[in-house]
């Protein structure tokens, strides 16, 4: 039933100076950047006169620093929840795409194709990575049933959550967008996600 779902506004944190540069983050705790923290306040703006009963944040930096301006917009405790991190790429972090794949071309082969039982050495396998998600957004979407929450997370969370809530496999080509400080909407009932709107960027080319 509609009254008992959850809606979900999800946002990908705001531009770093990795991401400028293409390198992978990960765990990596990356601050967000002049852009970013423009981005950040664009966000709440944008979000900020919706009726929300929680704002909650994956623990890096990157997230909370872009989540902060929305809940002080809307008078809410900022919730941390790591299970809402980015996937972890272990030797993978800090470095280029060209670089990877220069160093380890058959572990970048097998990224490249979204193997999903591939993991860089010491960070996580793509197949565990969606477990993770998926079980912490049913939980924070199980606390909140009939209202509507944000969660500020990273680019590998939103694909998966446009793969769960769109029914494509974790292995198929991304063909659609993940952008920094993109606003995307989600349901969330007992059958799982359905997808309301995605990569909403039209407050980015508003006034902060």
């Amino acid at each position: 039933m509609l009254d008992q779902a959850t809606r979900i506004v999800a946002v990908r944190h705001g531009q770093t100076a990795w991401n400028a540069d293409a390198r992978i983050q990960g765990h990596t705790d990356i601050a967000l950047d002049a852009v970013g923290h423009d981005q950040a306040l664009r966000v709440a703006a944008a979000l900020g006169e919706e009726p929300l009963q929680a704002v909650y944040s994956s623990d890096l930096l990157r997230a909370r620093q872009t989540a902060a301006p929305l809940a002080d917009r809307v008078g809410l405790p900022l919730r941390i929840d790591a299970g809402l991190r980015e996937r972890g790429f272990g030797e993978f972090e800090g470095l280029s795409f060209a670089q990877i794949e220069a160093r380890w071309p058959y572990q970048a082969a097998a990224w490249r194709r979204r193997d999903p039982d591939f993991g860089a050495r010491g960070g996580e396998v793509l197949r565990d990575f969606r477990a993770r998600i998926v079980d912490a957004v049913a939980r924070l979407a199980s606390a909140h049933r009939g209202e509507q929450i944000v969660l500020v997370t990273h680019g590998g969370v939103l694909d998966l959550l446009y793969r769960e809530a769109a029914r494509v496999a974790l292995d198929a080509p991304r063909t659609w967008q993940v952008a920094n400080a993109g606003i995307n909407r989600l349901l969330h009932t007992g059958e799982g996600l359905t997808l309301i709107a995605w990569a909403d960027t039209a407050h980015l080319d508003q006034p902060a």
